[in-house]
Formats: C-alpha cells, sequence, structure tokens
C-alpha cells in the first residue's frame, strides 16, 4: 500500500483554486494526492446523501483530476443531460454487449493512454449489506492502483485515505481487510445509511 503525502498538492488553475476556495469555505479540507499513474480505479465512501455529489465534484475540480465515471446509455446520450454527464466524465457503456460492464470497462481502460474510473461502491444512498462487487472485478482484472476516497463528515475531509497500487491475492476478505483499514472511522453524512465495507450479499 502507497500512504498518500499531503504535503505537495498537484498544480491547479483557476477552476481549481476556485473549488479548493468553495470546499475550505465550506469548512472542508482537502488530502491531496495525484494520481499515481495514467489508469487506475478510484472508490469513494461513504454515500448517504445528493450531498456527496456536490463536495465530489468540488474535490474533482480542485485537485483537476480527469477522471470518468459509469453511467447509463440513455442517460449519457439524452439531449442537453447527457453534453453535461459527458462533460463531467460520464462513461457510457452497452450492458448487452457481449463482454459485460466489467469487460468492457477493462478492454477501454487498458487501451487507452488514459483512464480513471471513480464509483461509489455501495452503489445507492440507502443502506445495503455491503459493497457491490463490480470495482473489485475490474481491480482484479485489470490489476491497476486503487485509489481509496473519503467524504468524511464528521472530519470534514475529503480526498484519498490510501492508495493500493495493486490487489495482492485474489481472497476478497483480505483485500476489503486492506480497504476497510483506511475508511473504517469515516462517517457519512446520514451514518446510519453508509453500508459495512464488505462484499455485497443479495437477500434471499
Amino acid at each position: 500500500m502507497s500512504t498518500p503525502s499531503h504535503s505537495k498538492p498537484p498544480s491547479q488553475g483557476v477552476g481549481s483554486r476556485l473549488a479548493r476556495l468553495a470546499l475550505r469555505l465550506a469548512g472542508w479540507t482537502v488530502l491531496d494526492v495525484d494520481l499515481p499513474g495514467p489508469r487506475g480505479i478510484v472508490v469513494v465512501y461513504p454515500h448517504t446523501s445528493n450531498w456527496d455529489f456536490v463536495v465530489g465534484i468540488c474535490f474533482k475540480w480542485a485537485m483537476g483530476w480527469h477522471v470518468r465515471f459509469w453511467a447509463k446509455d440513455s442517460l449519457v446520450h439524452a439531449p442537453l443531460i447527457g453534453v453535461w454527464m459527458q462533460w463531467l466524465g460520464a462513461f457510457s457503456v452497452n450492458r448487452k454487449s457481449s463482454t459485460g460492464l466489467v469487460g468492457k470497462t477493462a478492454i477501454d481502460m487498458l487501451s487507452s493512454d488514459r483512464f480513471w474510473l471513480v464509483l461509489a461502491p455501495e452503489g445507492t444512498r440507502s443502506y445495503v449489506n455491503g459493497w457491490r462487487m463490480g470495482f473489485y472485478h475490474l481491480w482484479q482484472t485489470t490489476q491497476v492502483p486503487l485509489v481509496v476516497t473519503v467524504i468524511d463528515y464528521e472530519t470534514k475531509e475529503v480526498g484519498v485515505r490510501g492508495v493500493l497500487l495493486k490487489p495482492s491475492s485474489a481472497d476478497e476478505t483480505l483485500e476489503f481487510a486492506r480497504i476497510e483499514a483506511l475508511l473504517s472511522n469515516a462517517k457519512g453524512c446520514k451514518p446510519a445509511l453508509q453500508s459495512p465495507i464488505k462484499p455485497y450479499v443479495k437477500a434471499d
């Protein structure tokens, strides 16, 4: 695991400085870390409120990160909102493709000069009994760095808690333990709704 250093922020443009100022005025501390390489996955936790999107977008702009995220074809290609979604970094995937969502994303990621995918593994703002496994299967397939990012409403910290440069094993339990060690004390906007950091199990 790579321990993040917060001593030197990346170079910033005017928009980045404005986003950083907005976060500071709102009481947030930005944890500065450069993305480690041209490709990887960013997981964001906890996700319990619509405010997470606002804080997360401001952090993205503050850091000057160029990241993408999964979105439905119909949403990405919709008039007006689709243009805005693509500008934000929405990545349209045809879920009917024979390669599947994870497979198609893995191909695109590994064949691109630069491709960072950001996602909230809980998959919903409501409570669920664990994390959706799409990020994990993509991480195992691509062997790219996993950037573990927090939006902590108790400490008012937003940013990177740690970087797992690649999976150390194929054991889900071990890998989730590594992630949980970085995030176990994080508090969401609505703590009762945040999910435990373990694989999601579908209810019978």
